[in-house]
């Protein structure tokens, strides 16, 4: 595993916040400071410190839903001196890391956790998160049917922030949607999602001329807003951690599964070469 991978999934260091700490000298594997946040470590033999303290893998974690209000930005800080979610929580929570992201207008659950990997394995993961959406006009048969069938946009530009870098993009099918009011002025519609891009929804329904006024996700998974108060915390549920907890080691053995297969497709691939040398 890369040296910068290692810390991040195994402290509360981000993968930006890990290359930084070994490129400064900050960090020392076996011993030795180590610039290079590509050289390779391995879990529970390599014996990693950074600014003095011992990383070691590690299996508790912990995961809180946080109730974001608008106007907040998913950002430790911000250059112009906006808001963010880090000036709501409290310092228990400074360190925990948002599972994706709620744009500045966007509310609703967020997850946040003291573990990377935790975060990158849900934030990688195509888990069900539910969106109540308010958008300017009505939902016409064109937004239904890629709703149904997704799309893909050579221009996505519409509705994303105007320095994104991002232009093409594609959309997968929604997991699904229901129409709770549907009427020329303004519509109201639930919608289901398997992936969590940049700006998504918004980037959806401006390429059919409809702005989303109000965007508010009320689950993840298993996992519920319900009555949280706006600006509030909450830790998961017994049930909740346990669907969690199933979740990372259902992935976990996929991952080892995947590990053991390029292994084996690597030894045919080499002895293959031996035969034709022969």
């Amino acid at each position: 595993m890369r040296l910068n991978k290692y810390i991040a999934h195994h402290s509360s260091y981000s993968r930006r916040e890990a290359d930084k700490a070994i490129k400064e000298g900050y960090v020392r594997v076996d011993g030795e400071i180590e610039t290079n946040p590509a050289t390779d470590v391995t879990e529970g033999i390599s014996i990693v410190y950074v600014s003095g303290k011992q990383v070691s893998p590690r299996d508790k974690y912990t995961v809180i839903v946080y109730n974001k209000p608008k106007g907040e930005l998913v950002t430790k800080s911000d250059p112009k001196g906006r808001r963010t979610i880090y000036d709501t929580l409290s310092k228990e929570y400074k360190h925990y890391i948002p599972v994706g992201r709620l744009d500045y207008a966007s509310e609703g659950l967020l997850l946040l956790t003291d573990a990377s990997k935790v975060a990158s394995a849900l934030m990688e993961s195509n888990l069900e998160r539910i969106y109540k959406i308010k958008i300017k006009g009505e939902v016409t048969p064109d937004m239904e049917d890629a709703m149904l069938k997704g799309m893909t946009l050579d221009d996505a530009s519409a509705g994303g922030h105007t320095h994104s870098k991002i232009t093409k993009m594609e959309f997968k099918p929604f997991i699904g949607y229901k129409i709770q009011k549907n009427q020329a002025n303004y519509s109201i519609l639930k919608v289901a999602l398997s992936e969590g891009k940049n700006r998504e929804l918004r980037r959806f329904f401006a390429h059919f001329g409809a702005e989303i006024a109000d965007l508010k996700r009320i689950s993840f998974a298993e996992i519920e807003l319900n009555n949280l108060p706006e600006g509030k915390v909450r830790f998961l549920s017994r049930s909740e951690y346990s669907a969690l907890s199933k979740f990372l080691k259902d992935e976990k053995k996929s991952e080892q599964k995947e590990l053991r297969e390029l292994s084996k497709h690597g030894e045919k691939r080499a002895f293959s070469q031996k035969q034709k040398k022969r």
